[in-house]
């Protein structure tokens, strides 16, 4: 069973499910799209951005994936812990706020149940991340957290993230999904500056939507491109994912 740590008494949106024939959509009490799934492939990554969240496999040996723990704050209609629990066969653990959102992604959205290498946690991510049971034990950490009205992250300062940097591996990776104005990605990118520093950083350029992933690693690299070259034809082969279109957008970030 999923557990249940500290959620907070909040009142939380309603969660509501809409189909376009070919895709379905979660929803948190507005038209906005909190998360997709492709109803006749459900274990693939139908949003350009959610594919983007796992650029961090091109940071790390393939061969180790499998044995590795990936993380997810935020479950929306859970597509990367679906992911990574059946075609990485890593160990998944997501962390979610309202306990609608987990029973709607097990009705309508194929999220598999708990079991030895998958657990969701219903509980407020900025407090269950600091319990000494995750510290330093994740090695590809997603951060998607929005409310319903979705116009820039829930937790988003420097002390949250220097928490999520608590939590990587010395070889980890972190991806965060920032959307809304400018002015917000500029102060979301600084906060993630202050917590990992600014050789750890890394950006896409934003998708046709607006999203924009950030990439930190725990122990900044510059791996040559011959090397990233080489992870992303692994990457395409093994998991249908695009990383040769990754390389020509996402870029060191220049301090």
């Amino acid at each position: 069973m999923s557990r249940a740590t500290n959620t907070p008494s909040r009142v939380l949106p309603d969660v509501s499910v809409s189909d376009d024939g070919r895709v379905r959509h979660l929803h948190l009490g507005t038209p906005w799209i909190q998360g997709s799934m492709r109803i006749d492939e459900p274990f693939a990554l139908e949003l350009e951005y959610v594919q983007r969240m796992m650029a961090w496999l091109l940071f790390a040996e393939p061969a180790r994936i499998a044995k590795g723990h990936a993380m997810q704050l935020g479950l929306g209609a859970g597509a990367i812990t679906r992911f990574c629990h059946r075609q990485l066969r890593t160990r998944t653990t997501a962390i979610e706020l309202n306990p609608q959102v987990l029973v709607v992604c097990r009705q309508w959205f194929k999220l598999p149940p708990d079991g030895p290498r998958l657990q969701v946690v219903l509980a407020d991510a900025a407090q269950e991340i600091r319990r000494p049971l995750w510290q330093g034990s994740v090695d590809a950490l997603a951060v998607d957290l929005y409310d319903h009205e979705a116009a820039a992250p829930v937790l988003d300062s420097a002390e949250f993230y220097a928490d999520c940097r608590a939590l990587l591996t010395d070889t980890g990776c972190m991806t965060v999904n920032l959307f809304g104005r400018a002015m917000q990605f500029e102060r979301s990118l600084q906060s993630i500056a202050d917590a990992f520093g600014d050789q750890a950083l890394w950006a896409f350029t934003p998708t046709r939507e607006g999203n924009t992933v950030v990439l930190a690693q725990r122990t900044a690299t510059r791996p040559r491109r011959a090397e990233l070259l080489l992870r992303a034809a692994v990457i395409e082969a093994r998991w249908g994912l695009p990383g040769v279109k990754w390389l020509r957008s996402l870029k060191p970030v220049v301090a």
